[in-house]
């Protein structure tokens, strides 16, 4: 039953920041995929720091970067410029000088942000970025040294802090390895093992096809679990779904259709 307990623990934090990540940050906030309602658009907004401990502006000012230089010298984080291990120092590193470019109103980082009517988050412009790293750290060490449940407090803290190697996950592999079903200009591609373990992210080249797409599954095998949570948090009324474009083999004629590869 610990095991068990464990495992759940594990899974339900690893859900939580994916939901965040994939879902409010990336299709909601940065893409308009989905569009949050408005009082739960401001709690996502002042707690996704302390969940994921990323600043949401800062993450989609960076991704926002990604999709204008798309494996180009302009990328923050692309294996063709900085190898498939080199990603993830580069993502880092990019995300860091994104936060200080936005805190500092360099027009390259504030003039991709502009509709995004809310600060960088207060713990980052004071310098307090590791306090909600040092928050889950806390809780997990207290599963750990004073419950003596070491197994529920290191999945606890990996569930919850596993966004750095999601990350790297998706933005090497889902750049180097994998089909295309589209003809997109950068090097964008579908690797459906990364899209099982990162709730769909890992199918780059239909998301970069259709960026402003709530669902990233377009082909046959394809299995994006994150358009169903999107699906779920709908029924629950937390966000409304704009778009979920298919290509036209599949059913839905998208509206601006890239060219399928050969």
């Amino acid at each position: 039953m610990y095991y068990l307990v464990c495992l759940s623990v594990f899974l339900v934090a690893y859900l939580v920041n994916s939901t965040y990540m994939s879902v409010f940050y990336h299709r909601g906030l940065c893409h308009g995929a989905v569009t949050l309602r408005p009082a739960f658009r401001r709690f996502v907004v002042a707690s996704g720091n302390w969940i994921t401990s990323l600043d949401p502006k800062g993450w989609v000012c960076m991704h926002r970067l990604h999709h204008a230089h798309s494996d180009t010298d302009g990328d923050p984080h692309s294996p063709v410029e900085h190898g498939l291990l080199g990603v993830f120092r580069a993502q880092h590193k990019s995300y860091e000088r994104t936060l200080v470019g936005l805190h500092r109103g360099t027009a390259r980082y504030t003039d991709l942000v502009q509709d995004l009517e809310f600060p960088v988050h207060w713990l980052n412009t004071k310098r307090l970025w590791l306090l909600p790293l040092t928050l889950h750290l806390t809780i997990a060490g207290l599963f750990a040294f004073v419950g003596g449940m070491w197994l529920l407090g290191i999945g606890y803290f990996f569930g919850l802090m596993c966004h750095p190697i999601q990350g790297w996950l998706v933005n090497s592999f889902g750049h180097a390895r994998g089909p295309r079903n589209f003809d997109t200009a950068d090097n964008s591609r579908n690797n459906r093992w990364v899209s099982l373990l990162i709730v769909g992210e890992g199918l780059q080249n239909n998301h970069h096809a259709f960026p402003a797409s709530a669902k990233f599954a377009y082909a046959p095998g394809e299995f994006d679990l994150g358009y169903h949570i999107c699906r779920l948090c709908e029924r629950l009324g937390l966000l409304t779904i704009e778009r979920q474009m298919l290509v036209p083999a599949y059913g839905i004629e998208p509206e601006e259709e890239p060219r399928m590869a050969a």
